[in-house]
C-alpha cells in the first residue's frame, strides 16, 4: 500500500514519481495516432494522409467519451483509497469495469451507423471520404479492446499505481510499429493497415494487462460475481465521470467543426491541421500527464482529509506543465518546418503548414494551466464545474470565433491558428478565477466553524 499512497511524503518528490509513468504511457500512447499517420505518409500518398487525419480526430471523440468516464473511476478509487476503504475499491472496480464494456458496444453501434454522415457534415472531400470511413470503421468495430485497455489503466492510477499501465501501453505501442510497418509497406493495405494495426495491438494489450493483474493477485479478483455493478458507485460514476465525458466530447466536436472549415480550403490545408493536431498532442503532454496525475492525486488526498496538500500539488504541477510547453513553443516559433517534416516532408504542406503553426503553438502554454486546473478541479469531484467551463469554451468560444475566422480569413492559416490560443487563454483566466474564490469560500467556512466552536 505504501509505494500507492499519495497521501504521505514530499509533494513535489511523490507527484513526479507518480506523473512521469503517466507522461511516458501518454507519449508511448501518442504514438498509435503519430505512427499511423508517420507510416502512411512515407508509403502512401496526400489522400491517405488526410483520411488518417481526419479519421483520427472522429475516433477520438469516441476516445475522449471512455477516458472522461474512466477518469471518473480513477477519481473515485482514489477517493476510497485516500479512506483506506479497500470494500468499496473492489465494487468500484468492477463496476467501472461492467459499465465500460457495455458503454464500449454502445458506442460501436453508434459509430458504425452514424460514421457517414458525420463525415459528411465535417465536408470530408470525395478524395478521401471512403479511406477516411475505412479507418473510422475499423477503429469503430474495435471499441471493446480500446475502452477495456483504457478502464484498466484509469483502475490502477486511482489506485497510486501509475507504472503498470505506463508497461502495458509500452506493449502495445511496440506492437502498433510493427503491425504498421507490416500491414502497410509490406502487404500494402493502406489506411485500413493503420486501423487494424491499432485495433490488434490495443486488443493484446488488454489482455496482458487482465492476466497479469489477476496472476498477481490484484485488490480486484475479476471473477464474474465481483462484476456486479452496485447501485450507489453508478450513481457517483455517473455524477462525476458523464460530465468529464460530455466535456470531452464536446471540446473534440468543436475542434471537428475546425477541420471542416479546414476541409474546405483543400487537401493541403486539411493534411496541415491533422498534422498539427498529432503535434500538439506531444506538445501538450507534459499537461495532459500532470493534470491526470493531479486528478488522482487530489482525490486521494481530499479523501484522507488533506486538502491543503491537494492544493500545494497543483502549484507544482502546474509549474512543471508551464516549463515543458514552453519548450515546444519555442521550437515552433524558431524551426516550425522541422515540427512537420516529422510526419511529412511535402512542400506544399510546408508551405501551408509554417504559419499556422506559429500562430497555433501559443495554445501549447495556454492549455498547460487549462489542463492543470481542470486536473485539481477534476479531483475535487467539481467536474460538474470543468464541464460548463470546457463547453462553455467549446461552443460559445470556440465554435463560433471558427465560423468567424472561417468566413472572413479562410485565406489565412496564420490567423485560424489563432483561435485555439484565444480559447484557452479565455478558459485559463476564469478557471483560475473560480479556483481563487473556492480557496477563499472554503477558508471562510472553516473560520465560521471555529469560530462557532469557540
Amino acid at each position: 500500500m505504501k509505494k500507492n499512497d499519495l497521501t504521505e511524503g514530499r509533494i513535489l518528490t511523490k507527484l513526479l514519481l507518480f506523473a512521469v509513468p503517466f507522461l511516458i504511457a501518454n507519449i508511448l500512447q501518442s504514438l498509435y495516432g503519430a505512427v499511423d499517420l508517420f507510416v502512411v505518409g512515407r508509403f502512401c500518398g496526400a489522400e491517405s494522409v488526410a483520411a488518417v487525419s481526419i479519421g483520427t480526430q472522429v475516433t477520438q471523440i469516441v476516445t475522449s467519451f471512455i477516458t472522461g468516464l474512466t477518469l471518473g473511476s480513477t477519481i473515485l478509487i482514489g477517493k476510497y483509497m485516500g479512506r483506506r476503504d479497500f470494500e468499496q475499491v473492489k465494487r468500484t472496480i468492477g463496476t467501472s469495469l461492467t459499465i465500460f464494456f457495455f458503454t464500449a458496444l454502445f458506442l460501436t453501434g453508434l459509430l458504425l451507423w452514424f460514421g457517414r454522415p458525420l463525415l459528411v457534415l465535417m465536408n470530408t472531400s470525395d478524395q478521401f471520404f471512403e479511406l477516411t470511413f475505412q479507418y473510422v470503421a475499423i477503429c469503430g468495430a474495435g471499441n471493446v479492446f480500446i475502452c477495456g485497455y483504457n478502464a484498466v489503466s484509469a483502475i490502477l492510477r486511482g489506485y497510486g499505481d501509475s507504472v503498470r499501465p505506463m508497461a502495458f501501453v509500452a506493449v502495445a505501442c511496440v506492437l502498433n510499429v510493427v503491425l504498421d510497418v507490416l500491414f502497410v509497406k509490406y502487404w500494402g493495405m493502406g489506411v485500413a493497415g493503420t486501423a487494424f494495426a491499432t485495433v490488434i495491438s490495443q486488443g493484446i494489450s488488454m489482455g496482458t494487462a487482465v492476466l497479469h493483474l489477476k496472476r498477481k493477485g490484484f485488490i480486484f479478483d475479476f471473477k464474474w460475481k465481483s462484476f456486479r455493478p452496485a447501485k450507489n458507485i453508478v450513481k457517483e460514476l455517473a455524477f462525476v465521470g458523464i460530465p468529464i465525458s460530455f466535456q470531452e466530447m464536446m471540446v473534440r466536436i468543436s475542434f471537428l467543426y475546425l477541420t471542416a472549415v479546414m476541409n474546405r480550403c483543400g487537401v493541403y490545408a486539411a493534411a496541415v491541421v491533422g498534422i498539427s493536431s498529432k503535434f500538439d498532442v506531444f506538445a501538450m503532454l507534459s499537461a495532459t500527464s500532470i493534470a491526470n496525475a493531479l486528478a488522482a492525486f487530489t482525490a486521494q488526498n481530499m479523501g484522507a482529509g488533506k486538502p491543503e496538500r491537494a492544493r500545494k500539488s497543483l502549484w507544482y504541477g502546474m509549474s512543471f506543465a508551464l516549463f515543458a510547453a514552453t519548450v515546444f513553443w519555442g521550437w515552433a516559433q524558431l524551426s516550425p518546418q522541422s515540427m512537420i517534416r516529422v510526419f511529412n516532408s511535402n512542400e506544399a504542406i510546408l508551405t501551408a503548414g509554417v504559419p499556422f503553426f506559429k500562430s497555433c503553438s501559443y495554445d501549447y502554454i495556454m492549455v498547460a494551466m487549462v489542463f492543470c486546473l481542470n486536473g485539481y478541479l477534476n479531483g475535487k469531484e467539481k467536474t460538474v464545474w470543468t464541464m460548463v467551463s470546457c463547453c462553455s469554451g467549446a461552443l460559445l468560444l470556440r465554435i463560433p470565433m471558427v465560423y468567424l475566422f472561417g468566413k472572413y480569413f479562410s485565406d489565412d492559416l496564420g490567423k485560424l491558428g489563432m483561435i485555439a490560443p484565444i480559447v484557452s487563454g479565455i478558459m485559463a483566466a476564469y478557471t483560475m478565477a473560480y479556483v481563487i474564490y473556492e480557496r477563499r469560500r472554503q477558508a471562510a467556512v472553516s473560520k465560521r466553524k471555529i469560530e462557532g466552536k469557540n
